[in-house]
C-alpha cells in the first residue's frame, strides 16, 4: 500500500479547487485584487504548495505557524494523533518588503502571480502580517553562521515582512521542459498504483541529489533496492528548482540523469524531477526532505553524509557534522512512516573491477580508486581523461559539452566603483585593450551600462571576457563563480586570491595590468 501523505491528506490545491476555478477567476476580475509578482524561490514553494509536496500545508505560514516551525520543529495549526503539533521543520514564508506590507490588510485577498508570464497562480487569503526575528530564525533553522546560503538569503535577499494565509489553487507553474518527468504528487502516485510499485511486497527508495549521477551512484541506488527486497524499486528524484550557487545547472543534469537511468535494470528505476528551492539546511532539510518524498508516494528514502550541507564556510568549517541528519532523522522515526536508509558509500576496487560499499572491505589490503568532486573539475577543466570506472563516457560528454577546458571558459573582471573613483573607470579601459591582443579567439566586452549579474553570466557562459563596473561584487561573483572572477579594488585590502587592489594614487596601470594578466595566465585562461 502507498503510504499516506504526511498529515493524513494530499493537500493538491489546484486539484481541490478545480469546480470553482472560474468563479475564482471572475472574482479576481471583478473586485481587483491586488497582485504579488513571486520571486523564483516563492514561486518553487508555491507549486509545492499547489501540488500537494509540502502536505499538509495549504498555504504559506502564518505567524503562529510559523514561530512554532522555527522554534519546535513543528506545526501550530494541523496537530498528530498525540496532539503534538504535526512535525515540519523549515519555515516556508511569503516575505515582501515594507513598502508593500503597507498596502494590504488582514483579511484581503491577493492574487499571487507567476514572474516570467503574469499568469496568475493562486488566490491568498491574508491571515497574518507580521515582522519575524530573521536572527532567531536563522540561529534556531539554520545554526546562525552569517556565511550559510540560507542565512544569507534571509538578510540580503528576503523581505523583511512575511504574509501568511491560506491558498486557493488556479494552475501550476507553466514549465516547458522535460514536461514528461515533472510529476507532481497526485501523478507519480498514480504511476505507482499502475506499475503495482508500493503495492504488496513492493517497496520504492527515493534518491535525492543535486549533482550528476556517475557509476557510484548508480551501484549505491540499486544496493539500497536490493536491500528492499526483490521487489525494490528506485525513486532518482533530483531536486530542478534552486540549489546551491555554483551548482551545475539543471538542464545539464537532467541529460545526465536520462542518459544514466539507461543503466539501470529495466523497470528498476524512474525519474522524476522535484521543483524544490533548496535551503541547504543540512539536518532539518533532510526531515524536510523525507516528509516530501513521503507525499510523492514513495516509503523508503536515502540520507548521505552530511545530506544537504552546503559544504565549508570560509574558515574551512563544516555547516553540519557528517551525521547530523540521520541523528535527526533516527530522534523522530517514531513520527516518519517513511523508512530512512542510511547511505552506504561504495568504492571502486581496480583489481576486481567493481564496486563495494566502503565498510565491507579491508582498506589496509584492498586497492581502492575514486575521484572526488574536485579532481572531477579539474579533469573537466584541463580536458584531462576521467576514467569509464569512475562515469560512463555519455554523462562526461554531456558535462564536457557544458564545462569546456579553462581556456574555453570565460571570465569577468569587477572593477569595484563604490567608492565612486574613478581609476575603476580608467583602468577598465587599459584591461580592454591588452586582454584584446593577448586574445584571438576570445570576445572582450566591456559592459557601460549594465551589470545585471544573469547577463554577465550568460557572457561568460559563452566564453567571453568581461569587464564590468560595480558595486554589486558579492552577487556577480555568486552567479558567475569565484573561480571564473576576479575583483578590482581601489584603496582596499582584501586576502582572497582572486581580489587585486589599486593604489587611487596610482597614474601608471601597466604593472598592476601586468600582474592581473598573470594571474589569469596560471588560471589557464590566457
Amino acid at each position: 500500500m502507498i503510504l499516506q501523505p504526511h498529515g493524513g491528506v494530499l493537500q493538491d490545491l489546484v486539484l481541490r479547487d478545480a469546480g470553482i476555478k472560474q468563479r475564482l477567476i471572475n472574482e479576481i476580475a471583478s473586485e481587483g485584487y491586488k497582485k504579488y509578482i513571486l520571486t523564483d524561490r516563492q514561486l518553487c514553494d508555491l507549486e509545492l504548495i499547489l501540488n500537494g509536496g509540502f502536505s499538509p500545508l495549504t498555504g504559506f505560514l502564518n505567524e503562529d505557524d510559523y514561530n512554532s516551525v522555527v522554534n519546535h520543529m513543528r506545526l501550530a495549526s494541523v496537530k498528530n494523533e498525540e496532539g503534538r503539533g504535526l512535525l515540519w521543520p523549515i519555515p516556508i514564508t511569503l516575505d515582501v518588503d515594507e513598502s508593500f506590507a503597507k498596502t494590504v490588510k488582514v483579511g484581503e485577498k491577493l492574487v499571487l502571480t507567476d514572474l516570467r508570464d503574469d499568469n496568475s497562480l493562486a488566490l491568498l487569503t491574508i491571515e497574518s502580517i507580521y515582522k519575524p526575528n530573521k536572527q532567531l530564525e536563522a540561529e534556531k533553522v539554520f545554526r546562525g553562521d552569517p556565511e550559510h546560503p540560507a542565512v544569507k538569503y534571509l538578510f540580503n535577499t528576503a523581505g523583511d515582512i512575511y504574509i501568511g494565509g491560506s491558498i486557493q489553487g488556479l494552475s501550476f507553474p507553466k514549465h516547458y521542459d522535460y514536461v514528461e518527468i515533472r510529476t507532481n504528487p497526485t501523478e507519480l502516485r498514480e504511476q505507482f498504483q499502475k506499475a503495482g510499485w508500493n503495492t504488496g511486497n513492493h517497496k520504492t527508495v527515493a534518491f535525492q541529489t543535486r549533482n550528476p549521477m556517475h557509476r557510484a551512484h548508480r551501484e549505491l541506488t540499486i544496493r539500497a533496492a536490493k536491500d528492499l527486497g526483490e521487489d525494490g524499486h528506485i525513486l532518482i528524484h533530483p531536486v530542478v528548482g534552486l540549489t546551491k550557487p555554483g551548482d551545475i545547472d539543471h538542464h545539464t543534469r537532467v541529460k545526465v540523469y536520462k542518459q544514466i537511468l539507461k543503466k539501470f535494470p529495466e523497470n528498476l528505476a524512474n525519474l522524476s524531477l522535484l521543483p524544490l528551492a533548496m535551503r541547504m539546511g543540512g539536518d532539518k532539510e533532510a526531515l524536510w526532505h523525507a516528509l516530501i518524498r513521503q507525499n510523492y508516494g514513495v516509503d523508503h528514502f536515502i540520507v548521505g553524509r552530511d545530506h544537504a550541507g552546503p559544504g565549508k564556510n570560509s574558515q574551512g568549517v563544516d555547516f553540519y557534522g557528517p551525521y547530523d541528519a540521520q541523528d535527526l532523522l533516527d530522534s523522530v522515526k517514531d513520527e516518519l512512516p517513511i523508512t530512512i536508509v542510511p547511505f552506504r558509500m561504495v568504492t571502486y576496487l581496480p583489481e576486481e573491477d567493481r564496486y563495494a560499499p566502503i565498510d565491507t572491505i579491508d582498506l589496509k589490503t584492498t586497492k581502492t580508486a575514486n575521484i572526488s568532486g574536485t579532481e572531477l573539475r579539474q579533469k573537466l577543466r584541463d580536458g584531462s581523461e576521467i576514467p569509464e570506472w569512475f562515469s560512463y563516457p555519455e554523462v562526461v560528454q554531456i558535462l564536457r559539452s557544458t564545462n569546456p577546458p579553462r581556456k574555453q571558459q570565460g571570465f569577468v573582471i569587477i572593477f569595484n566603483n563604490g567608492k565612486g573613483l574613478k581609476q575603476s573607470d580608467y583602468i577598465s579601459f587599459g584591461f580592454q585593450s591588452v586582454l584584446n591582443e593577448l586574445n584571438s579567439n576570445r570576445r572582450i566586452t566591456k559592459l557601460v551600462d549594465n551589470n545585471d549579474p544573469f547577463i554577465i553570466n550568460e557572457l561568460v557562459k559563452a566564453g567571453s571576457g568581461v569587464l564590468v563596473l560595480s558595486s554589486n561584487i558579492d552577487e556577480i561573483t555568486t552567479t558567475v563563480g569565484a573561480s571564473n572572477s576576479v575583483v578590482v579594488n581601489v584603496d582596499e585590502k582584501e586576502d582572497k586570491e582572486n581580489h587585486f587592489n589599486l593604489n587611487s594614487n596610482e597614474r601608471d596601470f601597466s604593472e598592476f595590468i601586468a600582474t592581473v594578466i598573470d594571474y589569469l595566465r596560471k588560471q589557464d585562461f590566457l
